[in-house]
């Protein structure tokens, strides 16, 4: 005689503690879930409202410049480490998890145009107005000691930007001409230039570390290689670039800020059309850094606002402002990639986060996986058109809110007048020129 016994193992439904969740056993045949997409359709729009609610990027404001931030350097080695420089010549060391500054020293007379950290991480460099490059130890000076840089070294002209070599012990800074400088020597072993008066930023690759970039006061953009003699190429623009960022992941590819209130990304291997422009700044753009992922970029601008874009979107993923922040010049991705560090005209640097709604601090497993769940729930629905709507909402100040339409209006206008012209061309008279064509003038090799 066959008897059947039903056996189910206690594992499966008790808890191990008074303290534990319910176990509840699921089936998971679609079958028997016919509203499973509508219930998921609620609970990704209830997220994405909740990750607007809890949107509160801004975490704190350092202060203590006595002028308008100039410039700002991570320090390579330590996250929680900040140097700033002003305009009115002084470095502020940071440290960011206290909130306070902990060293001040004099470093210029007249702005300081550019610090870095070394890669070591032991030793920094600042540049400014009075014409001199300096060497500082990363350690504050002893009791009794006082604040003198380690090496000074003076130049003939202003120099107006400063980045140093990923791994090796050389540098290089730009302000009539772009000078290679070895760490051990007090003149350049290196010089290019290419027949223009002065540039305003430079750039090493951090992942082909023998190529540079820089901006130059004619509108270009000119690429170098330390193994050459002369500069690579250049890309002339219809507007200046006032500064540029390489992706850290992908090698070939920048980003440059221009004073069109628009950015560009270029793959240096084809610079005749950008990759893509991102537009959304109602004022010049002034300063770009990459997050440490690569997949997204920061920018600074005139119009007070800070953006944050993908790396391939033509618009802005989040925007950043607050009543007091007057132009930014200068903004950091902090090497964690969790925060963002701005500094701007009234004297203060300002500590944001990267993704606004997040919790900070250590979740529990169960919010984590939450988190989890939300998030690739906004990812399925996120072109629904209540969820895109509640995601890409965003409050702006009046002005720049207007500024944004005007524009928009503007742009629609010129394309209008476009197109109208081509149709009443005769056929091939009018080249069609596409939205990336029209910002490069010529590409000279």
């Amino acid at each position: 005689m066959k008897v059947k016994v039903l056996s189910r193992n206690p594992d499966d439904y008790v808890r191990e503690t008074k303290l534990d969740i319910q176990r509840v056993p699921r089936n998971y045949d679609p079958a028997l879930h016919p509203f499973e997409v509508n219930r998921e359709y609620i609970r990704a729009l209830n997220a994405t409202k909740l990750e607007r609610v809890f949107a509160k990027p801004f975490l704190t404001s350092l202060d203590g410049h006595r002028d308008g931030v100039n410039c700002m350097a991570k320090h390579t080695k330590s996250l929680s480490t900040l140097l700033s420089g002003s305009c009115d010549g002084e470095v502020k060391m940071w440290d960011l998890t206290k909130r306070e500054c902990v060293r001040t020293l004099q470093a210029h007379e007249g702005f300081v145009r550019g610090i870095v950290v070394g890669y070591c991480g032991t030793f920094f460099y600042t540049t400014g107005d009075d014409k001199t490059i300096k060497k500082w130890k990363m350690e504050a000076p002893g009791y009794g000691e006082e604040e003198e840089p380690l090496n000074t070294i003076l130049g003939k002209t202003v120099f107006t930007g400063l980045d140093h070599h990923r791994k090796d012990g050389v540098f290089a800074t730009c302000g009539q001409q772009v000078d290679i400088w070895d760490e051990q020597r007090s003149t350049p072993i290196r010089s290019f230039t290419w027949g223009v008066d002065s540039f305003s930023c430079i750039r090493f690759n951090p992942v082909e570390t023998e190529l540079l970039a820089s901006c130059a006061s004619d509108r270009s953009i000119v690429l170098y290689d330390m193994r050459e003699s002369a500069p690579l190429k250049k890309v002339i623009m219809t507007m200046r670039s006032n500064t540029l960022c390489w992706n850290p992941m992908e090698a070939y590819h920048f980003t440059c800020s221009n004073e069109d209130y628009n950015l560009y990304t270029y793959d240096m291997r084809y610079l005749k059309r950008p990759v893509t422009v991102h537009m959304d700044h109602v004022s010049a753009v002034l300063d770009v850094d990459y997050s440490p992922t690569g997949k997204e970029f920061v920018s600074a601008s005139f119009d007070k606002t800070i953006r944050i874009f993908l790396k391939d979107g033509g618009h802005s993923r989040e925007v950043y402002h607050t009543k007091r922040m007057q132009h930014v010049i200068c903004v950091k991705w902090s090497a964690d990639n969790k925060y963002i560090l701005s500094g701007s005209d009234e004297m203060n640097i300002r500590l944001w986060k990267a993704n606004a709604a997040e919790k900070l601090g250590v979740l529990a497993p169960r919010e984590r996986r939450a988190t989890n769940y939300s998030q690739k729930l906004k990812e399925k629905y996120q072109h629904h058109p209540q969820v895109r709507r509640i995601a890409r909402h965003r409050h702006l100040p009046k002005n720049i809110h207007h500024q944004s339409k005007e524009l928009r209006v503007m742009r629609e206008s010129r394309q209008r007048k476009e197109r109208n012209v081509l149709i009443h061309s005769k056929p091939g008279s009018v080249p069609f020129v596409s939205e990336r064509e029209k910002h490069v003038v010529t590409v000279v090799k």
